[in-house]
């Protein structure tokens, strides 16, 4: 009876000294290969036509480190420790992180119905809606008068339209000059006047402490519908431009082929670098994907293209790995594709 209560006592102190250290957070994220999901079944173009390849979504897992997740990322290549700061913002939260990684993910997608259907030759205007402070610093001028999420309606009585006019009218002012800043909040409108100081970690730079994100509105025609849940980040721009394309043209550009990329993309199709591309590479492989789409980045050493090459010659992958620079290049080479 005396070993039970021995061998019981030992598991109690066990599972709490387990329970402790699991809930310990070192500041690291975990980052390791994701997924590869197929588009079609996520992005629905009113009225367009079906598909016999399919064009793929390629994510990076992402988590918050704990003792036991650290000490096993040491034994997976393809998984990596980084601190929180090579992510967020200084001051940023893991909650506001993630905000604005959904948040861009939302730019991602207006960018990539605007590019998709003006290739297309269809209907499509974007509407500016204006600029929203996605950050307020620590210990910055702003904190405790701007808040995430407040719409900057004008600074100095001028009226801000794009982060542009925010930006450029702050560069015109001293170090120590306040501005007047009316911002809607709440459908309240609110004034508030903050000192233009330099920024601590970039002394060099001047404002009041805030991050800026601009937001648009794309409407089409016909009507598109992108249903990404909890997915972030604006990696997935060039891909969701292309499975939109393609649901918009009669001829099937995919070939019959499963194919799957990442990289941003802005108004101009012009398509730019990405973080974990190698587990990308892991990622799209796994799912059996036999093109994979690499942001090029014009040539230059280390780019997102190289890394994926190496990654898919190091897991003896087949996949054809494809520099891209712009939309067009990604249609250029589909164009070139014999049916499979």
């Amino acid at each position: 009876m005396k070993r039970i209560r021995l061998y019981i006592v030992a598991l109690v102190i066990g599972i709490v000294i387990a329970v402790a250290i699991n809930s310990y957070q070192p500041p690291y994220y975990i980052t390791m290969p994701g997924s590869a999901e197929e588009l079609s079944p996520i992005i629905e173009v009113e009225g367009g036509y079906d598909e016999q390849g399919e064009f793929m979504l390629t994510t990076v897992a992402f988590m918050r480190a704990n003792v036991f997740n650290l000490l096993w990322a040491n034994f997976n290549k393809y998984h990596s420790i980084t601190p929180y700061e090579a992510y967020r913002q200084e001051g940023e939260s893991h909650e506001e992180f993630l905000d604005r990684q959904l948040h861009m993910m939302q730019g991602a997608q207006s960018a990539s119905v605007f590019v998709a259907f003006t290739k297309a030759n269809k209907q499509v205007q974007i509407e500016n809606t204006g600029v929203y402070v996605s950050h307020v610093f620590e210990g910055m001028p702003a904190e405790g008068k701007l808040n995430i999420g407040d719409k900057i309606l004008a600074v100095d009585n001028q009226k801000v339209i794009s982060t542009d006019d925010l930006i450029s009218y702050v560069k015109t002012l001293s170090v120590g000059k306040s501005v007047k800043l009316k911002v809607e909040r709440d459908q309240d409108v609110v004034a508030e006047d903050i000192k233009i100081v330099q920024y601590p970690q970039n002394p060099e730079q001047i404002g009041v402490g805030i991050g800026l994100l601009q937001d648009f509105i794309v409407t089409s025609e016909p009507d598109v519908e992108i249903d990404t849940s909890r997915i972030g980040g604006p990696s997935a721009g060039l891909m969701f431009s292309l499975e939109i394309y393609n649901q918009l043209m009669e001829e099937d550009i995919t070939k019959g082929y499963k194919i799957a990329g990442t990289g941003t993309i802005d108004f101009d199709g012009v398509v730019g670098r990405i973080g974990g591309i190698d587990k990308k590479i892991v990622a799209a492989n796994r799912e059996g994907a036999v093109i994979f789409f690499a942001p090029n980045e014009e040539g230059k050493i280390g780019s997102n293209y190289q890394i994926a090459l190496q990654t898919a010659q190091d897991i003896n992958s087949d996949m054809k790995i494809v520099p891209i620079d712009t939309f067009d290049d990604a249609i250029h080479y589909l164009n070139s594709l014999n049916e499979k």
